[in-house]
């Protein structure tokens, strides 16, 4: 005979176990507790069965309908990819500030390229109970966190880098179109020896433009052999080491394209300190338009991009999927505008009176 399965009510239905209702579903003890408590990491369906055969056992109702349906924390997950490259300081100032407005706080993090990293980050977002994330740091064969993701049910945007073949919402720049831009008017300038430095091609920003600085050299008639192609990581550092092994080999080009601002920073001060002027010996050009007119690169020649907009953009679909709205996923691209500067080898006069050394900004 089995035992009396009835309802329990009062103090004998507070001690019912999690080791009860674990063993007559069968599952853990430790599902049961996330399922009782409205933690992440339980289905929806083994979430359903859990509390209903908690509420058979005589768990307080009240206690299992809370768990349903957790009050939101109001609290967005930011994952950078390195918090000291200008943009993307840049961008989480605007994402915090975008939604304060909105109501919500922010958590922010990052994970300097690693991917084991990028995973205990979203794990202790889920864990946290945040309310969606913003993902700026996916490598292409970063699926470990979106599976985490998914599983946890939280809504999130990719931002500048994406998984190629994902469903999910992005907000990013035209990569084909800003980096045709800024080589092509390098290029322009009658430049045949170039070289280009991009980031990993695990992101898929960085993999766009350096294959369409090869495709855009190759249509204006510049080769672009494989000893010209280099890969830094996307800070001072990676174009310092560039532009080094480059004098240490007695092989530095007329013209070096960077994929970032910030690894044109870090060649052209490697650069000065070898006393190779630029860009009267060497040219060189960006991407991002992240530093100031009081900066030493003042006038690099780089395309613009609002790390406002991107981050508005972000937010909004964010908090839009968090409302259980969005439609399909989304794919959305900002404006970019090409910064003429003397990097290139164009002259003072080409630069706007706002940019130039000593000009006063409204």
């Amino acid at each position: 005979m089995t035992g009396d399965t009835r309802p329990r009510s009062g103090i004998r239905a507070l001690r019912v176990s999690a080791a009860e209702v674990a063993r007559r579903t069968g599952v853990s003890a430790a599902t049961v507790s996330y399922a009782l408590n409205g933690k992440p990491g339980v289905s929806a369906e083994m979430r359903a069965r859990v509390l209903a055969t908690a509420a058979e056992l005589g768990h307080p109702l009240d206690r299992y309908e809370r768990a349903l349906e957790p009050e939101p924390s109001r609290v967005l997950g930011l994952v950078l990819t390195d918090i000291s490259n200008p943009f993307y300081s840049e961008f989480s100032a605007g994402t915090i500030d975008i939604a304060r407005a909105q109501g919500y706080e922010v958590f922010v993090a990052h994970t300097q390229e690693s991917s084991p990293t990028l995973d205990t980050v979203v794990r202790t977002m889920i864990a946290r109970r945040v309310d969606g994330m913003v993902l700026t740091s996916l490598h292409t064969d970063d699926g470990d966190a979106i599976r985490l993701l998914r599983r946890a049910e939280m809504p999130f945007v990719q931002v500048s880098r994406r998984i190629p073949g994902l469903r999910a919402d992005f907000i990013g720049v035209d990569e084909p179109a800003l980096s045709r831009d800024v080589l092509g008017h390098l290029l322009g300038h009658g430049y045949t020896d170039l070289a280009i430095i991009t980031g990993t091609r695990s992101s898929s920003s960085s993999a766009e433009r350096a294959r369409t600085f090869v495709a855009t050299a190759a249509e204006l008639g510049v080769p672009l052999p494989a000893h010209r192609r280099f890969i830094a990581f996307l800070n001072g550092e990676g174009g310092r080491r560039v532009a080094q092994h480059l004098i240490d080999a007695d092989d530095v080009p007329r013209a070096i394209a960077c994929g970032s601002d910030a690894i044109a920073s870090g060649v052209i001060g490697t650069l000065r300190e070898h006393d190779l002027r630029v860009p009267d010996d060497v040219a060189v050009t960006g991407i991002d338009g992240v530093f100031p007119g009081a900066s030493m690169l003042a006038e690099l020649t780089t395309v613009t991009l609002s790390r406002r907009l991107m981050a508005q953009a972000a937010v909004e679909q964010l908090i839009r999927r968090i409302d259980g709205r969005g439609g399909g996923a989304m794919t959305e691209t900002v404006p970019h505008t090409l910064r003429i500067g003397t990097s290139c080898g164009c002259p003072r006069s080409a630069m706007p009176e706002s940019r130039r050394p000593g000009a006063r900004t409204p």
